[in-house]
């Protein structure tokens, strides 16, 4: 998709600038994606969280603390009352913290506030990797410790591996968080790029349960308006064009699953 409408286009010497707004995705092609692990409905279901935003936060410092202080970190958080507690996009496999002792230590966070509030919690255990097949290894990791949910820097990592790691959450029961880390760079130019309500939608047919969606009252960039457009594009089954939110053109998604959008950049 993007190679036919972006690929050469940008970097014709007779422009100076180009940006993509908006595309409509024709339902014939929607149907060739699988598009989200699970979806909105079935992640509330595997929750039992039901009529309610769900609670987060992103554990600081992101980076220097060691897997076992970073494992307390989550607990404390989970078991005062959040439903998740999430990796940094920058928080990998570093040598003060090794990508398999945070992924246990965080499981024995988890079970732990489980325990002790009787509610469904998680993690979003960063299994971005510089292959393909060591980020399957970390996503096999937690299924095995059997944590909830994963997380993919979905820009970074590339479309193609999402959608692998789409499809292996998919039939291994994991939900998939993906993080937009590197989205300002193609988005935030106002005459040049790509803006993000089409990444949205790319990120919707490729798979991803949760996406971020910055918020309009945070630290990052966002037009109220606007932002709600693309949350929209993100959610409904069925969205009407309408140029006051950004939507140019009207999309059917074909009954896809929708993608929860996360309110990231602090509230």
């Amino acid at each position: 998709l993007f190679t036919s409408i972006v690929g050469n286009v940008f970097g014709f010497k007779a422009l100076r600038a180009l940006r993509l707004e908006d595309l409509r995705i024709p339902a014939a092609y929607v149907k060739t994606f699988e598009g989200p692990p699970h979806g909105i409905q079935v992640e509330r279901d595997k929750l039992n969280k039901y009529g309610r935003s769900l609670l987060g936060c992103t554990i600081k410092p992101k980076l220097g603390l060691s897997a076992k202080n970073y494992g307390r970190a989550v607990y404390e958080c989970l078991r005062g009352g959040l439903d998740f507690t999430k990796d940094d996009e920058n928080v990998n496999s570093q040598p003060f913290m090794r990508w398999r002792d945070r992924f246990l230590f965080v499981a024995e966070a988890i079970y732990k506030a489980q325990a002790e509030t009787g509610e469904i919690k998680g993690h979003y255990l960063n299994a971005t990797a510089g292959t393909c097949e060591e980020m399957l290894k970390r996503a096999q990791c937690a299924k095995d410790i059997g944590v909830p949910i994963i997380m993919h820097d979905y820009l970074t990592g590339g479309f193609t591996a999402n959608t692998s790691l789409s499809h292996y959450c998919r039939d291994n029961g994991l939900l998939l968080h993906i993080h937009r880390a590197m989205h300002a760079v193609i988005d935030r130019q106002r005459n040049h790029g790509i803006h993000f309500r089409v990444l949205a939608k790319a990120l919707r047919m490729s798979g991803g349960d949760h996406l971020h969606s910055g918020t309009v009252v945070g630290k990052l960039e966002g037009e109220r308006e606007v932002t709600l457009g693309f949350v929209d594009l993100m959610r409904d089954d069925y969205v009407e064009k309408d140029r006051s939110r950004g939507i140019y053109f009207t999309q059917d998604w074909c009954s896809m699953g929708g993608v929860m959008p996360v309110a990231s950049g602090g509230i």
